[in-house]
């Protein structure tokens, strides 16, 4: 029996060995895809997340709450946001919330509602558009998308295989793949800084995931942009496939128009 399991590890080292770096990039991915719930990840249609959300400015905490996510996502179109998100805060969620679609945005308060700035809206798209866990559920089928793997190392003391996706408008998101879970626990990219014309480097972490209807999820989410960090969220509970509607994306018919 070990010289059979022997000769298979050799076996299997070999093939990787043969590999081009485009098919092992191809092959961590679907390896990651698997890990994630595969079919159930591929169909998972909404999901609310539940727990304490910061933003940061300066290395600072600029705001904190209780917070619940909801995000349905939509018919993916290449290239373009493809879901909905509405960020209502507060433990019984009456502290104000926040839509975000793939056309516009919103900030909802008492006094009324609130056109969010271009800014902050172009962040979101963003950040949505090269997230790993967006792009293996709604961009893996897009045109000229590719897989190029940069081999294995270690990050925060797990080994881990490495790979550039790289989009049809040439943005590339390098991400950090469990060498034993096959989930994605780090992702690193590049945004253009239209007011600097230069280049920011947002890192994102993947945390704590677990098992939910079948599909793994991270529970623990943190960002930092140039260093600095700027996100944070720690779920308490996730629920998927609740049957979310579209009227919770949309804006009240008799709510008070603020000025942008």
């Amino acid at each position: 029996m070990k010289h059979i399991v022997a000769i298979a590890l050799a076996l299997t080292g070999l093939a990787h060995a043969q590999e081009t770096r485009q098919d092992r990039g191809k092959r961590v991915v679907m390896e990651a895809l698997h890990a994630l719930g595969g079919d159930a990840f591929l169909h998972m249609q909404d999901r609310v997340e539940t727990g304490r959300l910061y933003s940061f400015y300066q290395q600072q905490i600029s705001g904190l709450s209780v917070a619940t996510v909801y995000t349905r996502y939509l018919t993916p179109v290449p290239g373009k946001v493809s879901l909905r998100e509405r960020e209502a805060f507060g433990a019984k969620q009456d502290s104000g919330y926040v839509i975000l679609t793939e056309s516009n945005a919103w900030e909802v308060t008492f006094h009324g509602a609130r056109e969010l700035d271009a800014k902050t809206y172009n962040n979101f798209k963003d950040s949505t558009l090269h997230n790993a866990l967006y792009i293996l559920r709604q961009r893996l089928n897009e045109p000229s998308m590719s897989f190029y793997s940069q081999g294995a190392d270690i990050v925060e003391r797990e080994p881990v295989e490495i790979v550039d996706i790289t989009d049809a408008d040439n943005f590339t998101v390098t991400v950090s793949f469990s060498q034993m879970t096959k989930l994605p626990v780090r992702q690193v990219y590049r945004r253009r800084n239209e007011q600097f014309h230069d280049f920011d480097t947002e890192t994102t972490v993947f945390g704590k995931y677990r098992d939910v209807s079948g599909i793994k999820w991270p529970f623990d989410v943190w960002r930092e942009r140039n260093g600095d960090k700027v996100f944070e969220m720690y779920a308490d509970k996730v629920e998927i496939n609740q049957n979310i509607k579209d009227s919770l994306f949309s804006l009240p018919a008799n709510i008070k128009m603020m000025k942008k």
